[in-house]
């Protein structure tokens, strides 16, 4: 979902810096999280749902927490731990990281609302769940105190257990193109329509949003613009003020690493469990070297985020990186499945689970060069266009 918007420009002015996460918090508790992903992955994919208990482990952990602010009771984490803990959960359950990784990031977005709106999502305690449907739709047109909002979502993942959902919509009305904002409404003035039929990531629910005419009031709503430019008039927690940009498929990429390293595991399972050979031996060394190089370039993503690089290079660069990953993670899971022969594809197997989640998964908007990585990366190495 990166924006072609050429350069984002910085804040202003850089916020506190975030406190580090305690010992505590999420990092301490992901590995209960992606042992237990791992158990119920299998039904999961078939139910095409995560279990109640996983989705609570997911909230119980600190995924939606970690970037609300600490006078809420959040943690105001950094970028880099919560891609570690995402990566760990995928190594049991692509879906469950999937959706933990949606769950942190949706918070960030809300950050954007005004203080009343903070009050209302979190002021009863931190863990609230938000879904979110980035991309524009529908329609909104203002009303006395809000707006009043229409229209149709659709991939929004995590709906199934979230208890908010924050939706796109053009503003009705005015010249020049239609202004954009989001809308933030609460379980049951919405409906979700159940239409993600992928063959992978079927867990995610990533199901269609659909919104008739409700009332928004104004503080559950703002500027789209705001969160492309990270400018965040209602917060100073670093987190709140990150150009879109910058963050770009970190979000999507972050749960592939994860189940890409998973896949190795069940890989190498087979095989130890087979007579070795040559060619299986070189073809897994090939796939892990793809995995490890992806792994270094999302942790250098969030670290460019932790430590506010937001030249146009460093920008840019993220978008290259993820959607770089993106293609040598496919690279990686086709070899697998070559080393692992035609067992590794039966039902049972869960090489071929995470295959399909991986090739579902990197199949995001926000994770292909044409829509993220190519005219902006393309004019940090060869200038702009004449």
């Amino acid at each position: 979902m990166s924006v072609d918007l050429g350069v984002l420009a910085a804040p202003e002015a850089a916020p506190e810096a975030a406190p580090a996460v305690p010992a505590t918090g999420l990092v301490a508790a992901v590995d209960g999280v992606r042992l237990l992903a791992a158990r119920h992955a299998a039904d999961a994919d078939t139910g095409r749902s995560l279990s109640r208990e996983v989705t609570d482990a997911i909230r119980e952990a600190g995924f939606a927490r970690h970037f609300v602010a600490a006078r809420f009771g959040g943690t105001e984490g950094s970028f880099a731990d919560l891609t570690r803990a995402v990566m760990s959960v995928g190594e049991g359950c692509a879906a469950s990281a999937w959706c933990a990784s949606l769950a942190a990031y949706s918070a960030r977005f809300a950050s954007h609302l005004p203080e009343q709106g903070h009050q209302e999502l979190w002021g009863a305690g931190p863990d609230t769940v938000v879904a979110t449907g980035l991309m524009p739709a529908g329609r909104a047109r203002q009303a006395d105190g809000g707006w009043r909002v229409t229209g149709e979502w659709a991939y929004v993942s995590a709906v199934d257990f979230a208890d908010w959902v924050m939706v796109c919509a053009a503003v009705a009305g005015g010249e020049g193109p239609p202004q954009l904002r989001f809308f933030t409404l609460p379980r049951g003035t919405y409906t979700v329509r159940e239409t993600w039929d992928s063959i992978g990531m079927r867990a995610t629910g990533s199901h269609t949003v659909v919104v008739d005419d409700v009332f928004v009031p104004a503080h559950l709503t703002f500027d789209r613009t705001d969160m492309l430019t990270g400018r965040n008039g209602a917060s100073r927690v670093s987190a709140h003020n990150v150009p879109f940009q910058a963050v770009g498929g970190l979000t999507f990429i972050a749960p592939v690493v994860g189940a890409a390293t998973g896949a190795l595991a069940a890989c190498t399972g087979s095989i130890q469990g087979r007579r070795r050979n040559q060619t299986a031996e070189l073809t897994v060394v090939r796939a892990s070297g793809r995995i490890d190089a992806a792994r270094h370039l999302v942790a250098e993503n969030a670290q460019v985020l932790d430590q506010r690089l937001f030249t146009p290079e460093h920008m840019a660069r993220n978008e290259r990186n993820a959607t770089f990953a993106a293609e040598i993670l496919r690279e990686a899971v086709a070899l697998l499945v070559g080393a692992a022969g035609t067992g590794g594809l039966g039902e049972g197997h869960t090489l071929q689970r995470f295959w399909r989640d991986i090739t579902s998964a990197t199949s995001h908007v926000a994770l292909q060069y044409d829509t993220a990585a190519r005219k902006n990366y393309s004019a940090v190495l060869l200038g702009p266009e004449g």
